[in-house]
């Protein structure tokens, strides 16, 4: 049975010691968590990749007891940390394991609306991420190259950093997945190899782009597929859609299909 804590760690949690686990930040309205079911989805299927038995009863149990909370605390977004739980020193699973789950509740970060009219100025991140596809498209604790890329942005003054692999193939912003439209098709990078597979990216290649009859490439490319790109935007679940409006030396408009699928997206939260 999963140990569901708030905001509480022990020392000997092997989430702290080893990053042995996963998590997921959800988008919170007045009781209720629109994305919950793609959210729990992938809780899940980190979990059974990574060994750490965990349920979807026990995953809705504790999004039942987070809305509880978030009304009284009016909170916008809440965080879920799965971890394998207590451990001794040393690498090897306990056994059996008792995993541990931690939630912490959040206001929305807030963001100035002209953000989402007129885009966000990104740069290039000389961070890597390296390539590891028995975690990539995982959500999982061990982030260190998203930090040292975040601490870049921060230095920097930009609003959000490209991050790269190895190869020097774009994959994903340090917290929000990309997207371009070329030759009017939506490409976003796959994830197969590293990167985070989003729950607004799921939602948009899997629903949104279908309804609006939108063709999508999932694919490798190279970071010079940005030249033939007429629009960019960021997106993720809590933030929603942001244009990008200058990324490095491209310079591109906030285009109708951004605005079009920021208003689909928006749509699920109202």
């Amino acid at each position: 049975m999963t140990e569901l804590v708030w905001q509480h760690l022990p020392a000997d949690d092997r989430g702290l010691a080893y990053g042995d686990g996963c998590f997921e930040t959800l988008r919170l309205t007045p009781g209720a968590a629109p994305l919950w079911s793609r959210h729990r989805a992938r809780l899940l299927e980190g979990a059974g990749r990574l060994g750490i038995p965990f349920s979807a009863d026990e995953a809705d149990a504790a999004l039942t007891a987070a809305l509880s909370q978030a009304q009284d605390a009016e909170a916008g977004v809440l965080k879920l940390i799965l971890t394998r739980g207590s451990g001794g020193r040393g690498y090897a699973w306990p056994e059996p394991a008792a995993p541990r789950l931690i939630a912490s509740l959040h206001p929305r970060p807030t963001r100035p609306q002209r953000d989402y009219t007129d885009g966000i100025q990104a740069g290039l991140c000389a961070q890597r991420l390296a390539l590891q596809p028995a975690f990539a498209g995982l959500k999982h604790l061990n982030r260190l190259e998203q930090v040292m890329a975040r601490r870049e942005v921060q230095q920097a003054g930009w609003q959000e950093g490209l991050m790269c692999d190895t190869g020097g193939c774009p994959v994903e912003f340090t917290s929000m997945n990309l997207f371009a439209v070329v030759a009017d098709e939506l490409w976003t990078p796959a994830v197969t190899d590293c990167g985070v597979a989003g729950v607004a990216r799921s939602l948009i290649l899997e629903e949104l782009a279908p309804q609006l009859g939108l063709p999508v490439q999932v694919t490798t490319r190279p970071l010079s597929q940005l030249d033939a790109a007429t629009e960019v935007f960021a997106c993720n679940s809590v933030a929603g859609i942001l244009p990008v409006r200058k990324l490095a030396q491209w310079v591109w408009p906030v285009g109708e299909i951004t605005r079009v699928i920021q208003g689909r997206l928006e749509q699920r939260f109202e």
